[in-house]
């Protein structure tokens, strides 16, 4: 039998260029792990889990690769990562509840898109009322209230018989822990460009305090990475694991 050729050092390096670059590529345009840094989706999505991003289905439809990827533009009910359009380089996850063209208004914390009472079963509410919130778009209170200045400047001009109408190319989402969610109704749209893509699954979560990443400071950092390694596996919550996100 004829002995099998050895590959030489360069060819095993350009195999291994090979493969790090597909992996890049599939890292760069195709999929992207993602935290959850807060409670703003609990219900769907915890602090601490950890989900793979489609960024292919989220980006906008094209001709030339149709046959193959199905691009498509973020549709309503879609839960989507994004960049922040308040603070820059900071990425949100929300679920979409306005897209363009759509009519939208709260009475009571309850949501109506084009004059429909939306059916919520993946919310959570915590009792708690509040005016701004819970009944919008109205009147944004004082500045303590977290509604960024430009949203307060901008939010009346696209208010038409109580509804407020997400213009084209944007789209207003809403966190499903509907009374603790920063969300649209404190810093506006979100435009097209900005969304980033969809979680897929969760392929790990791990116990994790909402308010966990707002600790920046080296020594915390350290602290929680210890806290990992020490509880991996009596604080890993495997029961979400390969959870679908919906």
């Amino acid at each position: 039998m004829a002995k099998k050729k050895r590959q030489t050092i360069p060819e095993c390096i350009a195999s291994m260029a090979s493969l790090l670059v597909i992996g890049f590529f599939i890292i760069t345009f195709c999929v992207q792990p993602f935290e959850i840094p807060s409670g703003s989706m609990e219900g769907t999505l915890l602090a601490g889990d950890y989900v793979i991003v489609d960024r292919l289905l989220g980006s906008p439809p094209t001709t030339w690769m149709a046959p193959i990827i199905p691009y498509r533009y973020p549709k309503f009910g879609d839960v989507s990562v994004f960049l922040s359009p308040s603070e820059p380089g900071i990425y949100f996850v929300k679920r979409i509840i306005g897209v363009p063209g759509d009519h939208i208004h709260l009475r009571n914390g309850v949501v109506y898109r084009n004059d429909q009472p939306l059916s919520e079963p993946y919310i959570m509410r915590d009792g708690s009322r509040d005016q701004y919130r819970d009944n919008f778009p109205s009147t944004p209170p004082t500045q303590a209230s977290g509604v960024t200045r430009r949203w307060r400047r901008t939010l009346a001009s696209f208010i038409v018989d109580g509804n407020l109408v997400v213009p084209n190319s944007e789209y207003f989402v809403m966190g499903d822990n509907r009374d603790d969610s920063y969300d649209s109704r404190y810093w506006g749209f979100v435009p097209q460009q900005n969304m980033v893509g969809r979680p897929m699954f969760v392929y790990w979560s791990f116990e994790t305090p909402p308010s966990q990443y707002l600790k920046t400071s080296v020594g915390d950092r350290l602290a929680f990475v210890g806290n990992v390694v020490e509880h991996f596996f009596d604080e890993t919550r495997w029961n979400r694991t390969l959870r679908q996100v919906r």
